[in-house]
């Protein structure tokens, strides 16, 4: 009696690990669901709105100009931000903010990104802490899950023209 009770514990241990571990691999790897909060991204993503972050394209270096990106916050890696990428390694961005009189220009450095919210006065993003590493990318957000009256793929940013094209 007491063997057939520890074989049918010592069974459901190795499966709660086996499951655990494909959890975690699923979340890692795969993706998972988000809650965005904040106004930063507005219009596009709302504040407490869900979307789905797939984490293949950080893996194999597939995030682009115009995604949209959960990543750990350069200020408190506590947290993460939803931000979207304006410039990859290589790019000239502008870095004065549009009322300044004078205009300055950087490059992002190789292995950064430079992020920016679509809500551009009302987010604190690379034009306050310069380009992030690539490696602070945890995801990039391509869908929309609730609302359901919103439920689809991302629109396109409202800041397109802020897009390096040289």
């Amino acid at each position: 009696m007491l063997r057939g009770v520890l074989g049918k514990t010592f069974r459901l241990v190795g499966y709660t690990i086996q499951y655990g571990c494909i959890a975690h691999c699923a979340f890692e790897y795969v993706g998972g669901v988000v809650m965005c909060s904040g106004p930063s991204m507005e219009p596009t993503i709302q504040n407490a709105d869900i979307v789905f972050a797939e984490n293949l394209s950080r893996h194999f270096y597939g995030i682009q100009r115009g995604d949209i990106v959960i990543a750990k916050s350069p200020s408190d890696p506590k947290s993460n931000i939803c931000k979207r990428v304006i410039g990859l390694e290589g790019d000239k961005m502008l870095t004065s903010s549009s009322s300044s009189f004078f205009k300055s220009h950087s490059y992002v450095p190789m292995g950064h990104v430079w992020l920016e919210g679509d809500n551009l006065q009302n987010s604190t993003d690379s034009r306050s802490y310069g380009p992030i590493p690539y490696g602070l990318i945890r995801g990039r957000i391509f869908f929309k899950i609730w609302p359901l009256s919103d439920f689809g793929f991302l629109r396109d940013s409202p800041n397109g023209h802020r897009f390096s094209d040289d």
